[in-house]
């Protein structure tokens, strides 16, 4: 059988399958870009746990706009996915009401929400930014500045957490900020980089919200002959793979992108082997840890 199915071409109608049975074996997953690197490690736990489990992964680029998730939101369940997965807490009333509606599993992951749909899969993005931030004062900076690119719902809170240990230690935080709206790439943090510079206003440290940021500031301070960390210490997030690689090496937030993937994958097909497809409301906070490395000196030790 296997053989004439493949000699004819053969490719089942899943169209009509899905509808002469209830299952579809498909789960649907909104990201809110393919551009960034944080998310291939996540896709990646998804795809491992979902498919040798016999189910497929549709997943849909949402451009971190809440209008598109919607639109992928209803594409999905036309489809009729048997969960959704989301990275992100932030939906329009309507999706919200349409995947309480809809009675199948639903994780939202990357943060941490007040008022979870089902299950919620995350880590404070602000307290996040906290820690990166204290991280710095504690080494006896003052003027630290906050790198961003489109400054989207994660990067807003990790904005927060900068600006709320700012003022809690009685620095200033706004005079520093360095923004474009552009998509967070290496060659993006070596522009901002270049921009503060041209100001002749360097900080003392930089917090950038991502690690591609960070490294394109470090490679933008070597070509300008300013020594990291010795005349300027650098943090990112994320701690994605070429951070302990880096010349220095980069300080950086770790965030669990694989972990959370896998286990939003776990709690999914734990939902579906059940007869109630409704998953109680819960919330597992997953953490985040900070990684000291070079690239965040001692103010102290005179460098």
């Amino acid at each position: 059988m296997n053989e004439a199915i493949e000699k004819l071409g053969y490719v089942p109608n899943l169209a009509a399958s899905r509808l002469a049975s209830s299952r579809t074996h498909t789960v649907g997953v909104i990201v809110p870009t393919l551009y960034n690197v944080i998310f291939a490690e996540y896709l990646l736990a998804l795809h491992e746990v979902l498919v040798p489990a016999g189910f497929q992964v549709i997943v849909v680029n949402s451009r971190y706009s809440e209008v598109e998730e919607e639109n992928a939101i209803k594409a999905l369940l036309g489809q009729r996915v048997e969960a959704v997965i989301i990275a992100g807490i932030h939906h329009t009333p309507l999706s919200r009401q349409l995947l309480k509606q809809a009675h199948l599993p639903v994780v939202e992951t990357f943060e941490l929400s007040d008022d979870p749909i089902n299950l919620n899969i995350g880590m404070s993005q602000e307290l996040a930014g906290q820690t990166a931030t204290y991280h710095l004062i504690t080494r006896g900076f003052q003027r630290i500045a906050f790198m961003t690119g489109n400054l989207d719902h994660r990067a807003q809170s990790r904005f927060d957490g900068y600006h709320t240990a700012m003022q809690a230690s009685g620095f200033k935080s706004l005079e520093l900020n360095s923004r474009m709206a552009r998509h967070s790439s290496v060659a993006l943090g070596s522009d901002l980089f270049a921009e503060m510079y041209l100001r002749g206003d360097l900080p003392e440290a930089i917090f950038c919200t991502d690690d591609n940021l960070a490294l394109g500031a470090m490679q933008e301070c070597r070509k300008r002959g300013i020594r990291v960390p010795h005349d300027i210490s650098i943090i990112g997030f994320h701690d994605l793979e070429f951070a302990a690689c880096a010349a220095p090496s980069l300080s950086s937030v770790a965030t669990r992108r694989y972990e959370t993937g896998m286990l939003a994958a776990d709690k999914v097909l734990a939902a579906l082997d059940g007869s109630n497809r409704n998953v109680e409301i819960q919330q597992i906070d997953m953490g985040f840890s900070l990684v000291v490395r070079e690239s965040t000196a001692v103010a102290a030790d005179g460098i």
